[in-house]
């Protein structure tokens, strides 16, 4: 059998059954854990798609009571958490799944940390030293993923925006991390090519600023720069023709990368926030725009790191320019925009 049709476990740093098909051992997983009641935090449009719907089916034969809450927005805010912590109490949950990408989990998350937290949410901002205030119980938390970009499966914080400003809010706390992933590659088969492609480029963002960051962590280090490898052997097929080694290689890339940026982020993210608040763009497709541009900007005094990057990628040139050059072709390779223009925005933005 191939290593990519088998299921393997991690903890690192979150437990984790990876593979093809692990999705299948949850309700068993649930019942060993004594819990019958699950709140599912997904989206609108995924809670329509046929795997969604099997695994609801396949919880309900297992005589658990699922409960469904995919009020969400592109870029998730307050009221969206706070629907959700009234759906948990109303229906008398025990535990809390986030299925699909980036928002369902960050939101799954949230509502996890306000379901004993009674401070309004923005209470718990990082930015303002509201870990300090996570005190209480987090419900049993559970995350699936069904793309791979924001590595939020195995994250500790959560970014949520204000529902009037729709400025963004990290709220992080070492309690959230999931108590379980279940990380299968086949969910990710009924993706269409761009969100594939824009959360791959979110995937590569997060390894690529976490290995240039600043500050010494190795390890880090490491594992960004064989996530970089991987999508660069694994996107551009994973958009336009894609296996199940694809799939495979670019889900362990994604939750590589939001393992790596706990080293830090950069210039690339606090440009694709802004056009997220501005323009409601999708996360993943801000940072696919900004990325050539952020990465030039980070090259300077770094020479040697983007040798190392464009020898990950396999490029013939080790140089910063080739690297440069690559990611603005990958951009064009699969599809998506290159320039700001292209996604509305103008000079009063």
């Amino acid at each position: 059998m191939s290593i990519y049709q088998q299921i393997h476990s991690f903890n690192f740093p979150a437990p984790i059954r990876f593979g093809a098909s692990a999705v299948k051992e949850l309700p068993a997983y649930l019942k060993n854990n004594s819990l019958k009641k699950p709140l599912i935090v997904g989206d609108k449009i995924i809670s329509e798609l046929p795997f969604f719907q099997e695994i609801v089916k396949d919880l309900e034969s297992n005589g658990l009571s699922v409960f469904v809450y995919t009020d969400l927005h592109k870029n998730p805010i307050e009221s969206d958490v706070l629907g959700g912590v009234s759906a948990f109490k109303e229906n008398d949950c025990d535990s809390i799944i986030g299925l699909g990408g980036g928002v369902p989990m960050d939101v799954a998350r949230a509502i996890a940390l306000k379901v004993h937290h009674p401070r309004p949410l923005f209470d718990y901002e990082d930015s303002a030293g509201g870990w300090k205030y996570v005190t209480e119980a987090i419900p049993h938390f559970i995350t699936i993923p069904t793309t791979s970009g924001t590595g939020s499966e195995v994250g500790r914080s959560t970014v949520i925006s204000d529902d009037v400003s729709h400025q963004k809010k990290i709220l992080f706390s070492a309690r959230l991390m999931a108590k379980q992933v279940f990380a299968d590659p086949l969910l990710t088969n009924d993706l269409p090519p761009h969100i594939t492609a824009a959360t791959g480029m979110d995937a590569l963002t997060h390894n690529l600023e976490a290995y240039l960051s600043k500050g010494y962590h190795p390890m880090a280090d490491g594992i960004a720069l064989e996530a970089i490898r991987m999508i660069g052997q694994s996107l551009e097929k994973a958009v336009n023709a894609p296996d199940l080694q694809a799939r495979t290689d670019m889900m362990a890339a994604s939750l590589m990368g939001a393992t790596a940026f706990q080293k830090g982020l950069g210039i690339v993210h606090s440009l694709a926030h802004p056009l997220s608040t501005l323009l409601d763009t999708h996360h993943g497709l801000a940072n696919a725009l900004m990325l050539p541009y952020g990465m030039a900007f980070n090259v300077t005094g770094q020479e040697d790191k983007f040798v190392r990057i464009a020898q990950a990628l396999n490029l013939s040139t080790h140089t910063a320019d080739a690297v440069l050059a690559y990611l603005q072709t990958l951009n064009s390779k699969i599809g998506l925009p290159t320039k700001l223009s292209d996604i509305g925005v103008e000079k009063k933005h």
